[in-house]
């Protein structure tokens, strides 16, 4: 059998320290050239220093080994992908409790997590806490996974006339988690039963929330002017602008860039997966108690169609 050349996944991590005085993000790729399935893996810790950056590291440790580890083996595929996020993303949570009952002083440590699986022209993936995984599609940027924040409800009420828009922008519960990995019960996971079926040309980007100190309109002109560039340019080219806006409250910033290039026999194979793509504001249930805060001030308000600045 001829040994296939094509690339499917053009794929590149970031990273960025912005204006704090550590790093606690954590992110981790791997597109072998020719393959047929890719990982990524991000984490965006909290709890401070020593805390925070464990937190990530674990998660992401964690998970990538065990996808690594499974994702490829044809019974773990056949009996589904999504069961393999949610182990993974359950081995990392008992991980991280397991440390905070040695180290009794990182207690209130805890983590993001996007992990996803690039299988040809399918996407599953596991998310649990707010940072982003986008997709960037003839022109349309959407967000493909839950926010587990407040940010959601508190746009919410802004569209129903329920709360003013300047008092949304800073709102103190803004940033309050409704989810992450911290060795407690997971309070959201969001993790579809069906992928997500990726078309030729598609550009799909994980980060952590550092990158939405751009907003939606910034990150989707970006997206526009490099489409036909390798994903390594795209990457740096959002670190680039978001160096550019110099905000004093920038936060971690990690990344993960792929570019989808499928050939045409794969497109005409791929079914029509149920997955929908969410806007990039959504109303979400109100979330009665237990939020997590992380001091961090998030960007401007993203609206779905926000235009550039004049």
């Amino acid at each position: 059998m001829a040994q296939r050349s094509e690339t499917l996944f053009d794929g590149v991590t970031a990273l960025s320290q912005g204006a704090r005085d550590h790093q606690e993000d954590a992110v981790v790729a791997d597109f072998p050239v020719g393959g047929d399935l890719g990982l990524i893996v991000l984490s965006d810790g909290m709890g401070g220093h020593a805390a925070g950056d464990v937190a990530s590291k674990i998660v992401m440790t964690e998970v990538f080994s065990e996808l690594k580890l499974q994702a490829s083996n044809p019974e773990v595929l056949r009996r589904g992908l999504p069961d393999l996020l949610s182990d993974a993303a359950n081995a990392a949570n008992d991980c991280i409790r397991a440390h905070i009952a040695e180290h009794p002083e990182s207690e209130g440590m805890g983590a993001t997590l996007i992990a996803a699986v690039l299988n040809r022209g399918r996407l599953h993936w596991i998310s649990i806490g707010d940072s982003p995984l986008f997709l960037y599609r003839d022109g349309t940027l959407s967000q493909l996974n839950e926010d587990h924040s407040m940010a959601p409800q508190i746009d919410f009420m802004v569209e129903a006339g329920l709360l003013d828009a300047d008092a949304a922008i800073d709102h103190p519960d803004r940033n309050c988690l409704t989810s992450v990995l911290a060795g407690d019960e997971i309070a959201k996971i969001d993790c579809p039963e069906h992928p997500f079926t990726l078309r030729d040309g598609d550009i799909v980007v994980a980060a952590s929330d550092g990158l939405q100190f751009l907003e939606d309109w910034e990150i989707s002109k970006i997206l526009e002017i490099r489409a036909e560039d390798p994903s390594a340019d795209i990457a740096q080219n959002f670190l680039e602008e978001i160096a550019r806006v110099d905000d004093p409250d920038q936060d971690n910033i990690s990344i993960a860039v792929v570019k989808v290039s499928l050939p045409e026999a794969d497109v005409h194979a791929l079914d029509n997966a149920r997955v929908a793509t969410r806007p990039l504001r959504e109303s979400a249930e109100a979330v009665a108690e237990g939020h997590f805060v992380r001091p961090r001030r998030v960007g401007l308000t993203r609206l779905i169609h926000a235009e550039a600045r004049r």
